[in-house]
């Protein structure tokens, strides 16, 4: 037999799957519902949460409990690296067209708002061993944030490492105000001479932090996916390693591997 606060649940989620209550449509309040259903404020308030942790609503402080917005899905293939190899060369006019964000979810330059943070850092223990480089090798860790303008949370949280003296013969690679650079990275390591020969990606999965919860958005019990990419470069060398948080509720990702025939 269901239990009370099983029932209010199975009402509001009807509600939201019919469609009487649509995204971004506030629901009654808790004394509302408490009122309506009969039901004490514990009960009501365990329904709520079994359909915020079923990502169908979010409580925004202040206002008030809503339907949740389906998010822009994501969804990252590893085609991309061969795209992002090619736009490297072409035209300024063409980079600046489109970016990764925008190959990934078939939005416009113009839907997104793109943040970006540059500092100098000498490598940890951590990240040299990561690197294959020396502790203490200087680096540029860029910071990146790209959201949807009709959402509040960005696609993913990404950390970028270069090695500052691959890197320094073109000062503007430097300069976070450069960003967004058409091309990318990939275009970006061109202008040095580097040439990405091969990409290496390791995807894990786990629960996020606390921070990482709330810059994403993310309805309780959400898991992130964690890539650590690596570009090598024609000579064998570890150009670039970036570290990329991805929500586990709006991202998808998708292996296609060309076989050779008999």
């Amino acid at each position: 037999m269901a239990k009370a606060y099983e029932k209010i649940a199975d009402e509001l989620r009807a509600q939201i799957r019919a469609g009487q209550l649509g995204p971004g449509d506030r629901l009654p309040s808790e004394a509302d519902l408490i009122k309506s259903t009969g039901r004490s404020g514990p009960t009501v308030q365990q329904a709520l949460r079994v359909l915020q942790a079923e990502g169908l609503i979010e409580k925004q402080h202040g206002r008030g409990t809503f339907v949740r917005r389906p998010r822009v899905l994501v969804r990252r293939a590893n085609t991309r690296h061969q795209w992002e190899k090619n736009r490297a060369r072409a035209p300024e006019r063409q980079r600046k067209a489109t970016g990764a964000t925008e190959h990934d979810t078939g939005l416009a330059v113009d839907d997104l708002v793109f943040h970006a943070a540059y500092r100098e850092i000498e490598a940890s223990e951590e990240i040299a061993a990561a690197m294959g480089i020396d502790e203490g090798t200087m680096l540029v860790e860029r910071s990146y944030r790209t959201r949807y303008r009709a959402e509040r949370s960005p696609f993913n949280l990404v950390t970028s490492y270069l090695i500052r003296d691959l890197v320094k013969g073109n000062p503007e690679l430097l300069d976070e105000t450069n960003e967004p650079w058409p091309g990318g990275t990939w275009n970006q390591l061109h202008t040095v001479g580097i040439e990405i020969d091969r990409v290496e990606e390791r995807v894990t999965a786990r629960p996020p932090t606390a921070e990482e919860a709330q810059e994403l958005g993310l309805p309780p019990g959400t898991a992130v996916l964690v890539t650590r990419k690596s570009l090598y470069d024609t000579d064998d060398r570890l150009v670039e390693m970036s570290r990329a948080t991805l929500p586990g509720d709006r991202t998808e990702i998708l292996f296609t591997t060309p076989l050779e025939r008999w």
